[in-house]
């Protein structure tokens, strides 16, 4: 009777859990769930819906900026290209134009002996002799004729600038053993009662040997008065010139000038009166040092260097063009892609 008893509770509970089971409310509960359930992913469809449109303008955004910076970046590179050719073209003219002196003292111990060439005029030479270690000895009778040992030449020709006016030169043979002091020491005699002034005019060029060697002579003089300049020394004084050689070499032929430095000292004449009407000339020509200057006209542009920096300046363009070629197709192609995604997310709506 136990048993039994059991067994039916047993049934009458399964059956009660059956029945409470299979209650209408709980079929009402699945049905609100599913649809929370669902509500839940169309919000969350939602969400995304209304978000993707921001997401799309920032990357539209950062396109529109990274484009402005990369035709910024080229324009820059550009400018500054553009500047370099300007600054290489421009260094490179102003270097041919101006080029640099290079300066050397060359040390000799004799130079080959100039020309010295004297225009005496009314004046009269009287003595021309060669001294040593710039020893000159007293004067012995001074304003009278007295032996000599120069070399000189007496040459007559029509000037340069005036071809009616024939002038006659004294060519002395100057001085060369700069190591012994060499010089020459002339005394000239004028009357001055005729003229305002006194002085006697000379000029100096290269070499002496060069006149003795030219065909015509007068021609040669000619050419060096075109080309040397005049000084003068007066009456009454010695004055004592120290010479010194410069050799120009550049873009044309070589050129010798004569630089001097000159000193004069009075002369106390101690003549009797009659014959201090004639006034005394004294000249002394030697060397300042053994130094030659020689000056070389250096042009520092080079046109490689210029030709290379133009080809990197324009390889630099080449190249930033080349990258902004290539930014404008990849920016295209976004643009494309962009297009695309569109038109296909709005047919996937329709």
């Amino acid at each position: 009777m136990l048993r039994k008893e059991n067994s039916r509770s047993y049934q009458e509970f399964n059956d009660n859990y059956d029945n409470e089971g299979n209650t209408p409310d709980s079929d009402d509960d699945m049905e609100e769930l599913e649809h929370d359930v669902s509500n839940g992913s169309i919000s969350r469809e939602d969400e995304i819906g209304e978000s993707s449109p921001s997401m799309r303008f920032s990357k539209t955004c950062l396109k529109n900026v990274f484009t402005v910076v990369l035709i910024t970046i080229y324009l820059l590179l550009t400018a500054v290209a553009a500047f370099l050719v300007y600054q290489t073209i421009s260094d490179f003219l102003y270097k041919l134009n101006h080029p640099v002196m290079s300066v050397t003292y060359k040390e000799v111990d004799s130079f080959p002996p100039p020309g010295i060439a004297l225009y005496p005029g009314g004046a009269q030479l009287l003595s021309c002799r060669h001294h040593f270690h710039d020893d000159i000895p007293p004067l012995v009778d001074p304003g009278k004729p007295q032996e000599g040992d120069c070399e000189i030449m007496e040459v007559t020709y029509f000037g340069p600038f005036t071809n009616q006016t024939e002038k006659r030169a004294l060519v002395v043979r100057g001085p060369s053993d700069v190591r012994n002091g060499e010089l020459i020491f002339m005394q000239f005699s004028h009357n001055e009662t005729e003229e305002d002034f006194s002085a006697i005019t000379y000029m100096l060029f290269a070499n002496f040997s060069e006149l003795t060697a030219s065909v015509n002579q007068s021609d040669f003089m000619r050419n060096c008065e075109r080309n040397y300049s005049k000084w003068t020394f007066s009456g009454g004084f010695r004055t004592w010139v120290k010479m010194s050689l410069v050799r120009t070499s550049g873009r044309s032929e070589e050129a010798v000038e004569f630089r001097q430095e000159s000193m004069v000292v009075k002369f106390n004449d101690k003549r009797p009166e009659l014959e201090q009407s004639n006034q005394l000339f004294f000249a002394v020509f030697e060397w300042r040092d053994p130094f030659m200057q020689e000056i070389r006209v250096i042009v520092t542009a080079n046109p490689w260097n210029s030709i290379a920096i133009l080809c990197g300046v324009f390889m630099a363009v080449f190249k930033a063009a080349n990258f902004a070629k290539l930014t404008v197709r990849w920016i295209i192609k976004m643009r494309k892609r962009h297009l695309k995604n569109k038109s296909r997310e709005l047919n996937q709506i329709n």
